[in-house]
This record gives C-alpha cells, structure tokens and sequence, in this order.
C-alpha cells in the first residue's frame, strides 16, 4: 500500500514515524517532509498547499492514502480535491476544517450550541474594536480569525497592549487575511489541557490528554509560539474531568457540525482551560496538534493506518484503539529568534541517545550535513513510567544537540 503524508513539521515527522510501523504500507511519500522525515520516506519537493501538484503526484504514483495533516491545505480543501477525484484521504473535507480556519465561526459555533467557552465579541474595524476595549476588564485575548502558524493569539495586559494588537491586525495588515476580522475574548484562567479525539463523524474515540506550551519562554513569558513542549498524560485531567469533557464538549462539537451539514471525519483537537467553573473551549484545531503528536502518537499502540481507515470508512466503532500506559515528554529546540525573524542553514550536531525519539521539524539534509531550516528546529521525545524519568531522558538527550542560537524551554512539566 502507497501512502503520501501532506506537511515537512514535527507532527509530521511523528505521523510518519508511526505509519512506518504498519506491515500493510510498501511505500511512504511525504510532501515536502524535511532532513528526518527522509529516513523513512521518499520526500518530494512539493509544497503542502501546491493542491494541484499534490493530486497529480498522487494519480501518478497510484497513491492509495493521502493523509493531509497541517491546517493550510485542509483549509484550502485538499481533503475534497483528492476525494472528488477517486482518491482517499484522511482529514476533514474544506467545509468542516472551518472550525480551525475561522476561530469566528468556531466561536459561533459554541454560543449557538452551548458548548462552553469563554466570552467575545467580533471586531473587522479598528474604531469599534478600540471603543469596546474601555468596556472590559484586562487582561483580554485578541485572536485573529484566520490561519497565523499558532502566532494570531495575543494576551494583552493593558490597553495599550491591546490596541497595539488590534492595530497590528485590523490596521497594519500584519496578519494578512487572516486578521482581517479579529476577536476580542474573556480571559480565562486554570490548567491548560489538550485534547484530540478520532472521529468519522458520528463515533468518537478520545486520545490520551496532553499539556503543552504556547509561551516562547520560561514560567510562561514571551509571545505565543506553534509551541515549545509538551507531555503525556495530563495529571489535571481526571476521569471527572474527561466525562464531563466528553458529555458536554466533544459530542456536542460532533453533534453541532453535523447539524451544521459540516460533518467531521479525521483528527479533532480541543484547547481546553480547566477554569474554576469548569473546562471551557479554548480552540479547536481540525488536525493533530505540534507538539501534542509528539508525545500522543508514541502511546498509540494500534496500527496507525487502521485507525485512519477506520475513520474514512465511518468504521471507528468496530476498531478497539490502545495506548501505552507510560508517560511521554517532549523538548522543543528553536531558532534564536523564533517565532519572529531567525536565521537557517546552520549546522546541527547530534548525539542521539538510544531511548530518545528526535522529530525534526525545521530540517535539512545537505551536502554538508544537517542543518537548521525553520523557527522549530526539533522536538526531542522520550518515555518513561512517569512523567519525571520521561522528562529526565528528553533533557539529557537535548544536552547532546547542538546548534548556534539554539534555544528551549527548560520548564517543561515542571508545573
């Protein structure tokens, strides 16, 4: 069986590490993939949102799975593309990727369903949306409604900082499309969770929690990132906790995008805020998260590939799914710099460690070995029986890499 893989990050680096195990697949393809996805695929020099050069590798090639794992060529409707010309693929089709690609739908979506999540209001004008903040309490969330590589969220503390963010998004253009409609949210507060759940559209099978971190630096300071770690199980999300998550957000959300005439079929992730009056919706994301798959998809014991299946063909109640009861951590390594401007092309030296897992992200194989190529350069994951010997072998292999600028959180599950 042929399979191509859509995307050149970590999360794809895990996926493709995961179906590599599968007896069942002859022949991994990724597009464009990076330095470490090319040991265990053939990756091809096409861009993720290239649709139309995606589809004709794919005819080509008699590619029997496409799967589509990052958010711009979901939004873009690859998805349909490829179904709409007799090929399989696993993602939500154009239609119910929405409920990433439009953090203002996704939000009307909860009020109108009751799903539970924090309170907003919706600006495309900057002079409302500078008017509405003498109203509300700071700190606030502003959010751009569209696609922003997980960098469209801003936490401002005064109205200063709000009213620059606003007028980087609304005035400055410095978002694109993305920011041409913003959202002015309640700041909530508690453990954050990450939640992804296979589902085919009408069975639900949730995966093991997560916790990452967005924030750039220690204790939660410096801007918002696509994230910096992440580990496995979440100790704040109780049996409680995930029944009441499952009755009153993940079948609702389900539910709500069926009646929506937008059903959802592949991986749907839930940001979660465990506040004092309950888990509340932070975000939804229609696709694995980064770096929550690099500490999730070491725990899945089944066979990656029967899952997706079980997916597309609306099959997922007749597939029992299991999980690694150990532990997983996950170190981020990026650019000096990142998420703003950062430099690439320099060299990475690397002891590997035996019981460590490294997924590359901004890699490249050179000539002269491999060097940088993105703002998250590696996700360092390792396993163990609880969290702290987890974490233990992340941070000793993270002492055996090496590249100018390189820099990480060193707080990761510390809190």
């Amino acid at each position: 069986m042929k399979v191509l893989v859509i995307g050149s990050g970590g999360r794809e680096h895990a996926i493709v590490w995961k179906l590599s195990q599968s007896p069942r697949i002859t022949k991994l393809f990724c597009a464009p993939g990076n330095g470490g996805i090319s040991s265990l695929a053939e990756c091809i020099d096409i861009s993720a949102t290239d649709l139309e050069g995606i589809l004709n590798f794919a005819k080509q090639q008699q590619i029997d799975l496409t799967v589509v794992a990052p958010d711009d060529p979901l939004a873009l409707g690859l998805v349909d593309k490829l179904e709409e010309n007799g090929l399989r693929a696993f993602g939500p089709r154009q239609a119910a990727a929405m409920i990433e690609s439009s953090k203002v739908f996704a939000k009307e979506l909860m009020k109108k369903y009751r799903i539970p999540s924090a309170e907003y209001m919706c600006f495309d004008r900057y002079d409302a949306a500078a008017n509405f903040l003498s109203q509300v309490p700071f700190p606030v969330v502003i959010k751009a409604d569209g696609l922003a590589l997980g960098k469209g969220v801003i936490i401002a503390f005064s109205r200063e900082e709000a009213e620059d963010a606003i007028k980087a998004m609304l005035l400055n253009n410095e978002f694109g499309k993305a920011g041409e409609r913003i959202l002015i949210e309640e700041f909530l507060t508690g453990p954050e969770v990450s939640i992804l759940a296979f589902t085919d559209g009408k069975t639900i099978v949730p995966m093991v929690s997560a916790q990452d971190y967005k924030r750039a630096y220690d204790k939660d300071r410096g801007p918002n990132t696509g994230g910096m770690g992440a580990f496995s199980p979440s100790f704040h999300y109780t049996p409680e906790v995930a029944e009441y998550v499952e009755q009153h957000i993940i079948m609702p959300t389900i539910v709500a995008m069926s009646q929506e005439d937008r059903p959802f079929q592949g991986v749907l992730y839930f940001g979660l805020m465990l506040t004092p009056s309950g888990p509340k919706v932070l975000e939804y994301n229609a696709r694995f998260g980064d770096p929550e798959a690099q500490v999730v998809l070491p725990r899945l014991q089944t066979d990656l590939l029967e899952v997706m299946e079980a997916v597309i063909d609306r099959q997922l109640h007749k597939l029992e799914i299991t999980w690694d009861d150990r532990a997983a951590a996950c170190v981020v390594l990026a650019s000096e710099g990142y998420p703003g401007s950062y430099r690439k092309g320099l060299p990475i030296k690397i002891k590997e460690q035996p019981e460590c897992l490294l997924f590359h992200a901004g890699t490249k194989k050179t000539k002269q070995g491999l060097v940088t190529n993105g703002g998250r350069v590696l996700g360092v994951t390792a396993l163990g029986d609880n969290l702290s010997e987890a974490l233990q072998k992340a941070y000793q292999q993270v002492g055996a890499i090496a590249f100018e600028g390189m820099h990480y959180r060193k707080d990761i599950g510390k809190r």
